[in-house]
């Protein structure tokens, strides 16, 4: 089996994967990192959704292998050392941007994704239209929204 090596939410990490392994396979399985979930297999419902290079990648549908070198954050590498939230995570929190929890990490790395791609100011349209591959099946979005648009203010 061919070896792929990253960095992962800083850290660097190597492991030995099949050719066909996934990243998010290979950073829940071989890494033990399952804020990373997996919803579709499919690329359609975003709650696999990591940053690729400072970049929002869709990690069901990402060989390992393709990450030769990559840097790679997970949710996981989102809160401080210390256990404070990022201002992101923070707002999902404050505003109830949450039900059932599961489509929350994609959700949130992608609302970041949104941030670097559309600035601070956001409003809701362009929340809405740039969350559109991220499902969410427990709520109408409202409060999700209202999440991201709060927490790319507090990232300013």
């Amino acid at each position: 089996m061919p070896a792929v090596s990253m960095t992962v939410n800083g850290k660097p990490v190597t492991g030995d994967v099949e050719e066909r392994t996934l990243l998010v396979q290979f950073l829940r399985e071989n890494l033990r990192l399952t804020g990373t979930h997996v919803g579709c297999d499919t690329s359609q419902c975003g709650a696999c959704v990591v940053h690729i290079d400072g970049i929002a990648g869709k990690s069901c549908t990402t060989l390992a292998l393709q990450c030769e070198g990559a840097n790679i954050t997970t949710i996981e590498g989102l809160a401080e050392p210390g256990g404070k939230l990022h201002p992101m995570q923070e707002a999902f929190r404050e505003h109830h941007g949450l039900q059932c929890g599961y489509c929350t990490p994609g959700m949130i790395m992608a609302a970041l994704d949104i941030v670097r791609r559309n600035g601070h100011d956001l409003d809701e349209h362009t929340i809405r239209d740039q969350l559109d591959g991220n499902l969410c099946r427990c709520t109408g979005y409202h409060n999700i929204v209202k999440a991201i648009a709060a927490g790319a203010k507090a990232m300013a």
